[in-house]
């Protein structure tokens, strides 16, 4: 696994995050849902924490407790597994067989390739190319089975 510089995460629970208002977490939550789902602001390979609790009129270390409570994971995780989402239907689409992985890549905010191959290993366990040459093959077999 060096090969994408993947290591293993580590648990350590925080301290404040069991001081926090379910209540804020609730809002939070429902605010951080609309920034990444509606708004898509995961695109934006500069949108961090830090300008989420900005937008949303909160602190860092709140906006952490939340996407740890309800994502059991980081904020870089979650916005990771938006973009790699997001790059799994820009692969799997026909219409976008002529970009290039960077293409992608930067289309769904990745910062470079690297971080993006990375990241999408780390959750499909292939790499962007395998996982849309697998899907494309699937396809063609099926395809070719029906007609």
């Amino acid at each position: 696994m060096a090969k994408y510089n993947i290591r293993d995460k580590k648990e350590k629970p925080a301290a404040y995050r069991t001081a926090i208002k379910p209540e804020v977490i609730d809002v939070i939550y429902e605010q951080l849902l609309r920034k990444m789902i509606v708004e898509k602001k995961y695109k934006d390979p500069t949108y961090t924490a830090k300008k989420l609790a900005e937008e949303i009129q909160t602190n860092t270390r709140y906006i952490s407790a939340a996407v740890s409570l309800r994502f059991q994971q980081n904020y870089a995780e979650l916005v990771n597994g938006y973009r790699v989402r997001e790059a799994i239907s820009m692969l799997t689409d026909k219409r976008n067989r002529n970009m290039t992985i960077g293409d992608i890549a930067l289309a769904c905010g990745f910062a470079n390739r690297q971080s993006f191959y990375s990241a999408f290993y780390r959750l499909q366990g292939k790499t962007p190319k395998q996982y849309q040459d697998e899907f494309f093959a699937k396809i063609g077999r099926s395809v070719r089975k029906r007609g």
